[in-house]
């Protein structure tokens, strides 16, 4: 038994070695215009769900989704979060997958996560994925109206679909008009 227990804390002495030589010589890659590898994709994804799930207090919206409220979360997601995460009606984004890991696509895949757990990444953002810590300059009330807008974003209520898809042919407008 004791030759066993040995040769356990030896193999994972020879891993920790390994692993730390590993990193220290610069074998390990970091580009963020190449894909990890699928054990690495799977322990950041799963660390980085169960980080936010267990951090991020269940608590309910205090900005209810009516549509004025809608309409405004829609707003400032088409001024500060589309040009990454992609614009609702529009098919292609360029930066979706220009970084690893990739840019969650909300209009397409809409999200997993709770208004609470979006609301929680939005302000606190995720290290090493290019997610900013938006509560550094946004309130609290205007990243709550943004997580309603979000969780919602691919079923909204008719009049609240209708004006943010005026909004997004005037912006087009006035930016084809500037070329």
């Amino acid at each position: 038994m004791k030759n066993f227990l040995l040769g356990v804390l030896a193999a994972l002495v020879v891993l920790a070695v390994g692993t730390f030589a590993y990193q220290k010589l610069g074998l390990a890659e970091v580009r963020a215009d190449l894909p990890g590898s699928q054990l690495e994709s799977y322990l950041m994804s799963t660390a980085v769900h169960a980080s936010v799930r267990r951090q991020a207090p269940e608590v309910s919206n205090p900005i209810q989704p009516t549509n004025e409220n809608l309409i405004a979360g829609g707003k400032m997601y088409l001024g500060e979060c589309a040009g990454c995460h992609g614009t609702p009606g529009k098919t292609e984004n360029e930066t979706g997958d220009s970084l690893y890991p990739p840019i969650p696509q909300f209009p397409k895949v809409g999200t997993e996560y709770t208004e609470a757990q979006v609301f929680w990444v939005a302000k606190h953002g995720i290290r090493r994925a290019g997610m900013f810590a938006n509560g550094k300059w946004d309130s609290d009330q205007k990243l709550w109206t943004i997580a309603a807008f979000i969780k919602r974003m691919n079923a909204l209520p008719e009049p609240a679909n209708e004006a943010l898809t005026m909004r997004k042919a005037a912006v087009g407008t006035k930016d084809s008009s500037k070329q």
